[in-house]
């Protein structure tokens, strides 16, 4: 029996070849090897205020990338959060049995808190319906960057609060994760990772960016003040071009270093912008042609909700009983 894989996006901003090169390229890479249900995660964008109308579209615009990435929904479940009413329920059954100190220490909300006036409930308890999506699904694998890995060790201890308190409910999913892809950051920034919220005209390369705007992001890129790669000195923005290039063409570390050492950093920028676009373009006509497809993505959506509701309504049946809640 196949270890089950839970992982999800939001349908806020705009994708960028950090989510592809990080995320998505390694989900196409297990999906055959796990049991994967790859969501949407519509309830956690609604933690800062949404356009209704521009989230729906959000949520289609992510699912048409997920499958323009070559994730296989016959393979997978490609599904929607808000579709399957558990994720919330169970995220109130965790609530009750997690410590407030456990939310307040969590090192993103307190990043996001800082930089508001007022803090809504939802942005707390953002890690607790995380954490009910991973054990909704009994999810033994939870496949995410460096930046989400605290809320996957506060999943581990809510679900062993809950075994403690209630019995042997839920798997409590490994810290031993598949290996994600490479970590990306941002062109003008490149202390910072590459974000989805991020408006900054040259910070990212979104998927559906049309050429011209994806070379100019890429040829504004921050570098350093050498005049040309040397690996042993390059700065984090001349790494960060080096990781896009290699990230996208597989090349082995020895091959990137023969191509690239001694080359100036107008030819560098022009042969991972060259890179970029060869493979997005390929990857935008896909899109272009799910979207395009009348009822497609609509059915997509209805059968992996479908597909996954069984799992779920069983979990909460499970947790319900084990609390003595009415079922």
């Amino acid at each position: 029996m196949k270890t089950r894989v839970f992982s999800g996006m939001q349908p806020s901003g705009n994708l960028h070849i950090g989510n592809y090169l990080g995320a998505l390229k390694n989900w196409v890479r297990i999906q055959s090897e796990y049991e994967c249900i790859f969501c949407i995660v519509d309830l956690h964008a609604i933690t800062l205020y949404q356009g209704p109308a521009e989230l729906r579209a959000k949520i289609d615009e992510i699912a048409a990338l997920y499958l323009a990435a070559g994730i296989d929904p016959k393979v997978c479940s490609i599904m929607v959060q808000s579709a399957v009413p558990e994720h919330a329920e169970l995220a109130w059954m965790l609530t009750c049995v997690t410590p407030v100190g456990w939310l307040e220490r969590m090192t993103q909300y307190k990043a996001k808190a800082a930089r508001q006036e007022s803090v809504g409930d939802g942005l707390l308890q953002y890690p607790v319906l995380m954490a009910a999506d991973i054990l909704l699904y009994q999810a033994g694998i939870v496949p995410v960057g460096e930046d989400q890995a605290q809320h996957v060790e506060l999943t581990r201890d809510i679900a062993q609060r809950f075994n403690s308190l209630y019995g042997e409910t839920f798997v409590v999913p490994g810290t031993s994760l598949p290996a994600v892809g490479a970590r990306i950051m941002g062109l003008d920034d490149p202390a910072q990772k590459m974000s989805k919220s991020e408006t900054a005209a040259n910070h990212a390369v979104a998927l559906l960016d049309p050429p011209d705007k994806i070379r100019k992001a890429i040829m504004r890129a921050t570098t350093d003040s050498n005049p040309a790669v040397d690996y042993e000195t390059a700065g984090p923005g001349v790494l960060n071009l080096l990781a896009i290039y290699q990230a996208f063409s597989g090349a082995p570390d020895a091959e990137m270093k023969a191509r690239f050492t001694g080359l100036r950093y107008g030819e560098l920028k022009k042969q991972v912008a060259d890179m970029a676009i060869a493979h997005l373009e390929p990857f935008q006509e896909r899109y272009r042609r799910i979207v395009s497809e009348p009822g497609y993505l609509a059915g997509v959506l209805r059968g992996g909700a479908e597909r996954v509701a069984p799992l779920a309504a069983a979990t909460v049946r499970m947790v319900k009983e084990r609390m003595g809640l009415y079922v």
